[in-house]
């Protein structure tokens, strides 16, 4: 289908783009709703509670016929643009079969995990969730290695249902992994 002429094509602004290309490396750049987001790259223990979750997580990774797993994808989602680095993504195999050729990857995953920190809770919370929505990302998953939470949401067409909030040392299964039980003790430890 052609664009109408007439309309013009939603683009981030120039400038947009422009200091995204420009980020420094220490810093996580995204573009969320035509607007530059920034912030330092994760304390340690953040990164290593999406390290240990994905490692969880690995059964599913390594079966054919499961998921392909990936830690801080960038993620170019819908027209503009958005650009989106959560901290882990899966994708069913049956959607994602090659791994693409670009750097960044604009099929929408069918699972997303934000770890929550202080710095970007506001934002993954906000524009992010709403981002995962409108692509039709299936189940989000919010871990706070502060309060040691993890929230489980799916994407019913239109809202995120929050399935459950884990807390603490709890052994939980959680969609769409639940096959898979997870000691919530061993993220945090």
């Amino acid at each position: 289908m052609a664009a109408d002429p007439a309309r013009p094509i939603d683009r981030n602004p120039p400038e947009v783009e422009a200091a995204f290309e420009a980020a420094p490396p220490e810093m996580v750049a995204e573009i969320i709703d035509g607007v530059l987001h920034l912030h330092s790259r994760p304390v340690p223990r953040h990164g290593r509670v999406a390290f240990r979750l994905g490692r969880a997580l690995g059964p599913f990774d390594d079966d054919p016929r499961g998921w392909v797993l990936l830690p801080e994808p960038e993620l170019h989602l819908g027209p503009k643009p958005d650009k989106l680095a959560p901290d882990l993504a899966g994708w069913r195999v049956e959607r994602m079969p090659a791994f693409p050729e670009e750097p960044a990857i604009s099929l929408a995953p069918d699972w997303v995990c934000e770890v929550l920190s202080p710095s970007t809770e506001r934002v993954d919370r906000g524009g992010k969730m709403r981002i995962y929505r409108r692509e039709r990302v299936g189940h989000l998953w919010l871990l706070n290695p502060a309060t040691q939470t993890l929230e489980v949401y799916r994407n019913d067409g239109t809202w995120w249902v929050l399935l459950e909030t884990y807390e603490g040392d709890a052994r939980v299964r959680a969609e769409p992994f639940d096959a898979v039980e997870l000691d919530l003790a061993r993220l945090w430890a």
